[in-house]
């Protein structure tokens, strides 16, 4: 199902840019998921924007700093076609290259925008995201160090990723958040009892990371562990691993009774589901899911233009309520545990 069409558009925010209804997660071009090759990655970008996607998502800690400089020659060379957003807040551990720490503090804040803004080789980071959530730190002090990057026109909107209902509400009372970015998905529902309501209420944007179950839900493998190489994180993660894989692999059958019955990929199930919660939930959604092949953003976005119906929708509801195991090793980088 495919069709080569541009996609819809909507808003970031009440006052944010417009934006494809679908954006294009870029971490696994140069990170994370295992081998890729750079000349795909930058033809999957162009043929990306020439399907309207407009929202591209990488991140400071995506190897270090690598990934923006990757994506710089691309966004230089369509810096007025596109947005860029990407985010600070997780740190090398000083005592450990291979471990992360979080750091919400103002002089760090202000180290990665400049860091990030160099590499990228850009005047203005068009969204800038609180990537995750420094409990040590107010809420209300980091983003009060973010809108005066704002008012120093380093930055133009503001994020927040994996944060509570109430973080988001201190957070909008100090300056206006345009996107919130959390896991969400058929594997991935917790964030519909507080943070969804919240997202409404304050017209922000929900951006979807992982919509795609890191690849799960599109039956491109089967368990981390044996069909992963070494270097693909998702090998350290524990619902795709051992028993979990095992269990959570039978929860594909109703997605592919779905995908059968409107002659789609699991993956277009998976990414239509997502979509479709903007109708089901009242506001803007923006899912990311991420890819390297030019043929994968062309099976993606055409799932932005596929209805599921309520039978359907009937089919797909208790998928993520019998999902065996955590996303994370340490569920201590999400908010799920402040909620």
């Amino acid at each position: 199902m495919t069709d080569g069409t541009r996609i819809a558009t909507t808003r970031l925010g009440e006052h944010g840019p417009e934006v494809g209804v679908q954006g294009l997660g870029c971490m696994g071009m140069s990170f994370g998921y295992g081998p890729s090759d750079a000349k795909e990655s930058r033809a999957t970008l162009a043929r990306a924007l020439e399907l309207g996607v407009t929202l591209y998502d990488t991140a400071d800690a995506y190897g270090a700093g690598a990934n923006e400089k990757f994506l710089s020659p691309f966004f230089k060379e369509h810096r007025d076609e596109i947005v860029i957003a990407t985010k600070f807040g997780l740190a090398i551990h000083p005592d450990d290259p291979t471990k992360r720490i979080i750091r919400n503090d103002t002089p760090y804040i202000r180290q990665c925008v400049e860091a990030s803004l160099k590499r990228l080789d850009v005047d203005v980071i068009d969204l800038y995201y609180m990537h995750r959530r420094d409990v040590n730190v107010p809420i209300e002090e980091t983003v009060g160090v973010m809108a005066e990057l704002v008012r120093e026109g380093k930055v133009k909107h503001l994020g927040l990723s994996e944060v509570t209902a109430g973080e988001m509400r201190t957070a909008h009372a100090v300056h206006p958040i345009a996107a919130v970015q959390s896991e969400w998905s058929l594997f991935s529902r917790d964030i519909e009892a507080n943070v969804v309501p919240a997202v409404r209420e304050l017209g922000v944007t929900l951006v979807p990371y992982s919509p795609l179950g890191r690849g799960f839900l599109t039956g491109s493998f089967a368990a981390a562990d044996k069909d992963l190489t070494a270097d693909d994180f998702r090998r350290q993660q524990p619902r795709f691993n051992g028993d979990n894989a095992a269990a959570n692999a039978a929860l594909l059958d109703p997605i592919r009774t779905v995908a059968r019955s409107h002659g789609a990929s699991l993956g277009q199930i998976a990414l239509a589901w997502a979509q479709q919660q903007a109708a089901t939930h009242g506001l803007p959604v923006v899912p990311i899911p991420g890819t390297r092949k030019p043929s994968r953003v062309e099976e993606n976005t055409a799932a932005t233009r596929l209805v599921l119906g309520e039978q359907d929708m009937a089919l797909l509801e208790p998928i993520a309520g019998k999902v065996a195991g955590d996303r994370y090793k340490d569920m201590a980088f999400t908010s799920a545990g402040r909620e």
